[in-house]
């Protein structure tokens, strides 16, 4: 699933109005996420391949079945990358 070029032109951070980065989530954060926003998709199965990072906060915002969320408190700490 790719997300609107033009969406990702205009969300910044909510946090630091900071810029974005497509991230790709892990296996284990993703099977995470399924099960914690399986409840508001009854029709179907959510997908939560990717999120949106920002350096500067050090947050993701995941990405649940092309939806971005942008709440700081749904933002995952960026450890769970790994890595960087």
């Amino acid at each position: 699933m790719a997300l609107d070029p033009e969406l990702l032109e205009i969300l910044v951070c909510p946090k630091t109005h900071g810029e974005l980065e497509v991230v790709d989530l892990p296996d284990d954060v993703r099977q995470t996420l399924v099960e914690k926003y399986r409840e508001h998709f009854r029709d179907e199965e959510p997908v939560a391949e990717q999120g949106l990072h920002c350096r500067e906060s050090g947050l993701v915002y995941p990405v649940v079945s092309d939806i971005p969320i942008m709440l700081e408190d749904e933002a995952l700490a960026d450890s769970v990358l790994g890595g960087d």
